[in-house]
């Protein structure tokens, strides 16, 4: 199915882009979240009128996380779990736990956004995870799972 893309898709394309991709992939995700639309010549046309607004609107959302990455670069999160006396950690820190933290800390970042590359925390000490709040920009956070006091 041929899609024009109505923002930055990874791995796939720009704003405005015309791209065949698979059936599936089209109507589950990509025009049900609106970041495509089926590339028929009326889509096309409406798209080329409305070009401006939605590249302006792209260049918003990409200046607000830029704005968040800067707020987010250097920070520490702290999270304390249960653990064992080897330093191993009961259960696991997944990114809905940095999420949650770093929204305490008043920084509104949902669980998608954070990226562990060697999968969840399962032990004590620091850690480095990636904080991706636009596709453009990733922010490294440092996340301290400490053994929680009983």
């Amino acid at each position: 199915m041929q899609v024009i893309l109505l923002e930055k898709v990874g791995k796939l394309g720009n704003l405005g882009d015309v791209v065949k991709v698979k059936d599936g992939f089209a109507r589950n995700y990509l025009i049900p979240t609106k970041l495509a639309r089926r590339a028929t010549e009326a889509a096309i046309k409406e798209f080329a009128e409305r070009r401006a607004d939605l590249e302006k609107a792209a260049a918003a959302k990409l200046a607000a996380a830029q704005q968040l990455g800067e707020q987010l670069a250097g920070k520490t999160v702290r999270i304390a779990q249960k653990a064992g006396v080897d330093g191993r950690l009961f259960g696991s820190v997944t990114n809905h736990d940095v999420a949650e933290a770093l929204t305490k800390m008043g920084l509104a970042i949902a669980k998608a956004q954070v990226r562990m590359p060697n999968g969840p925390l399962k032990t004590v000490g620091e850690h480095s995870v990636s904080v991706s709040p636009h596709g453009d920009v990733v922010v490294d956070v440092s996340v301290q799972v400490v053994a929680q006091a009983d």
